[in-house]
């Protein structure tokens, strides 16, 4: 297998009620298909991980933050997974920002987030725990609680 090597920076935006921002969403080549992620995505080129975590929370949520806001990352992980048939590779660092509150603003979704996205909703680490639908990062509620 031959796979796309991806560099990724994600947001755990934690509210004053320590929830965290989770939107929701699908891969085209795979319809019906749905999970639940953090704000983020793709570097471009010569981004550094806050930068480009910073541009994906404005882009994805419409909160604008400066990328020195977000602190150094608290997780980094490698994941494989397939979507729109290709096959990635993705070293992603993760950051976390607090807020008292945010009204969520998809305005700033590109084509491709408009196609996929197709939801959002502020979970706590019990929510995540107790829920059978498919969370990502994986053991996101540990995460959280890592970071609280």
């Amino acid at each position: 297998m031959t796979y796309i090597e991806r560099r990724a920076a994600r947001v755990l935006l934690i509210d004053g009620e320590d929830r965290t921002l989770l939107l929701h969403g699908g891969d085209p080549a795979r319809a019906g298909q749905h999970w639940w992620f953090t704000p983020g995505g793709g570097l471009d080129e010569g981004e550094t991980p806050a930068q480009g975590a910073a541009r994906e929370l404005f882009e994805e949520t419409g909160l604008r933050v400066d990328p020195s806001s977000l602190g150094e990352p608290v997780h980094h992980e490698v994941i494989e997974f397939s979507y729109d048939t290709r096959l990635y590779r993705q070293s992603q660092h993760f950051f976390v920002l607090r807020v008292p509150e945010w009204e969520v603003s998809t305005a700033g979704f590109d084509a491709e987030e408009q196609r996929t996205i197709t939801g959002h909703r502020w979970w706590s680490a019990a929510e995540i725990d107790a829920s059978t639908e498919q969370i990502f990062p994986a053991d996101l509620a540990g995460l959280l609680r890592k970071v609280a």
